[in-house]
């Protein structure tokens, strides 16, 4: 296996459409020499999602804008999996909210307690939010790196910060949902914050 590239200057595409893990990728890029680019920058489309696991729709995004830009690119590809449903909602998470107009997020965390009631699921119900990034060049040279926050899941929804399942997730050691946290607090430690962390330390020479 190769040794892990490092992105030491020049430029990256951030291989996203979602305003919200935008903002977490810039804050990380924001005190080193590299330009950072967006899918829309680039008028990029996003890909099919065709993968089975978080690892290979990453790199389906990744290899998409790196293809396209002729820069390397970083994707993430997160959601929520919940213990007592079989790892669901899993990959579909964002899935579970689409409607003919838009994402319902607030209809998608219904479904998901609705289903737990269905299912007699006694409290706590126990789940993870996941992210795994992929990198790649346009040569096709590929580095993933994985993050996971462990908690539970409460209803009713609790807070207007964040997005996606943030409202009904209480992450382990903490009292409030990631909707209720500020976005500083959370960018600490929230899934996509713990696989940037390790990226960084390996491509970007971080502590």
């Amino acid at each position: 296996m190769p040794p892990p590239r490092q992105l030491l200057g020049g430029g990256i595409v951030i291989a996203t459409h979602n305003p919200g893990k935008l903002q977490e990728f810039r804050s990380l890029f924001a005190d080193t020499a590299i330009v950072i680019t967006t899918s829309d920058d680039h008028d990029l489309a996003a890909p099919d999602e065709t993968g089975d696991t978080f690892a290979a729709n990453a790199a389906i995004k990744a290899h998409a804008a790196a293809r396209k830009t002729g820069l390397p690119a970083i994707a993430d590809d997160s959601g929520l999996t919940v213990d007592a449903l079989d790892g669901q909602p899993g990959i579909a998470t964002a899935d579970w909210a689409e409607t003919a107009n838009g994402r319902d997020y607030p209809m998608a965390m219904r479904r998901v307690r609705n289903l737990l009631m269905s299912r007699s699921v006694p409290e706590p119900h126990r789940a993870q939010f996941r992210s795994t990034l992929c990198v790649a060049w346009p040569d096709g040279h590929e580095q993933f790196y994985a993050g996971l926050v462990a908690g539970r899941l409460t209803w009713p929804m609790r807070g207007a910060l964040g997005f996606g399942f943030d409202p009904v997730f209480i992450p382990d050691g903490h009292t409030v949902t990631f909707g209720e946290m500020d976005r500083d607090r959370k960018n600490m430690i929230s899934h996509r914050a713990l696989a940037l962390k390790t990226f960084a330390a390996e491509c970007l020479g971080a502590p």
